[in-house]
């Protein structure tokens, strides 16, 4: 996409949904002032469907507050590449820093967020993370990086406190009784969800006995299975991405192994794909994640529901079905940085932008998927949302599932435990 572009136009929305950008008429009349923000997402090959569906989000929230006047009267414009690799978001940063972009917003993927965030820092550009959650994008004390969304950990900590607090009740016992197996793949994102769900659970006073990773580009999960199968544990917590999750989930049930409750930690056993390739397989396994277009609304602050209904309104009237766990995502963050955050900034550089962020609070359901903002500052954590939201999902029949805690956000209620 050319400089000043926004993202694949699908049509006008109605003026009652978003209203409409007050036309300039009077003879002589200049353009609104604008300034221009960066995005970098992969907007072809495999990753282009989910990684447009974030983008379609941003550029949402973008036409939101111009149609609510912009920031400070100054309309956003997105500049948006394409990027299919981490020397691409590398070489797209500094593309946009020539054209004289303060802000760059991305990236869906990880690997991406990971390049595109350092490459930034680097020049001296605000990175805000619009849907990317390992750990590590958050996890360098850059002062310029943020991210509105769960991280890693956030998944494995929800997975645990889910597990102490919801699944011990049903199954009769303490969670001092509770005793885990982990299986996790054997990359960086992966064990940061695992050591925040191992720390949660120990601290917790459960028992993790036993632990097992795999290659998740040759997966052979014998070590893990046999691992499981002499452990016994009450829940088995599983760190995988798709592939390699759909394969263990089935080298599970070919074992004939049985645990109280199946929990994935990684966002990837909710996925649409997971359950399509499983079908009746995936019915009872239970899933970290973010916020849908299952949740409800119901909950949220007085600002939070009205903006809800005016997203879920637009999107209907735009795309013809509400919006998916991406587009939310990319749109709660960018109306986090649009509409808060750089009104109340001195000026629109990077480092300002920053400051504001660093200042910014805004209470748990002030946000269309629930969350609310407020940044860490230690460095081990710096720019990441604290208020972040994050659900645990169940697959209840074939290619269906529900949001089923915490119940601010629940669909559904739990199920087949054990």
């Amino acid at each position: 996409m050319t400089n000043g572009s926004t993202t694949r136009f699908r049509g006008l929305l109605l003026a009652g949904v978003l209203g409409l950008i007050p036309a300039l008429t009077a003879c002589g009349s200049s353009a609104p002032a604008t300034f221009t923000v960066g995005a970098v997402f992969p907007l072809s090959g495999p990753q282009s469907s989910l990684g447009q569906q974030e983008l379609d989000g941003v550029d949402m929230a973008r036409q939101f507050a111009n149609a609510d006047g912009g920031v400070n009267g100054q309309q956003i414009v997105i500049d948006s590449r394409s990027v299919g690799s981490t020397a691409e978001a590398a070489a797209a940063i500094d593309s946009l820093r020539q054209d004289g972009v303060a802000t760059v917003l991305g990236a869906y993927s990880s690997d991406l967020s990971m390049a595109a965030s350092q490459a930034a820092s680097n020049d001296g550009l605000l990175y805000w993370e619009a849907g990317a959650v390992a750990d590590q994008v958050t996890g360098r004390g850059l002062p310029l990086v943020f991210r509105v969304g769960a991280s890693g950990s956030n998944l494995g900590d929800n997975s645990a406190t889910f597990a102490l607090t919801q699944l011990a009740p049903r199954l009769g016992i303490l969670p001092g009784q509770l005793t885990a197996s982990l299986v996790v793949a054997d990359d960086a994102y992966a064990h940061s969800v695992a050591d925040a769900a191992r720390a949660r659970l120990v601290a917790g006073g459960a028992r993790v006995v036993s632990e097992s990773d795999y290659n998740p580009h040759n997966p052979q999960f014998g070590p893990a299975l046999d691992a499981v199968a002499a452990a016994r544990p009450t829940v088995l917590v599983l760190a995988s991405h798709i592939p390699d999750g759909i394969a263990f989930r089935r080298a599970f049930l070919a074992r004939h192994l049985h645990v109280q409750a199946f929990l994935g930690s990684t966002m990837a056993q909710c996925l649409p794909d997971f359950g399509n390739a499983l079908g009746v397989d995936a019915v009872g396994v239970f899933a970290s994640d973010r916020p849908d277009n299952t949740f409800t609304g119901r909950g949220l602050l007085p600002d939070g529901s009205v903006l809800y209904h005016r997203l879920m309104a637009a999107w209907q009237q735009r795309y013809g079905t509400a919006p998916d766990e991406e587009a939310l995502s990319g749109f709660s963050a960018a109306w986090a940085l649009f509409h808060t955050v750089m009104p109340r900034a001195a000026n629109l550089s990077a480092t300002s932008v920053a400051a504001a962020a660093r200042s910014t609070s805004l209470p748990v359901g002030s946000l269309p998927n629930g969350a609310g903002v407020r940044f860490a500052d230690d460095p081990a954590h710096r720019g990441q949302n604290l208020r972040a939201a994050a659900v645990i999902w169940q697959w209840q029949a074939p290619r269906h599932s529900v949001v089923v805690w915490p119940p601010l956000y629940a669909s559904g209620a739990a199920a087949m435990v054990p």
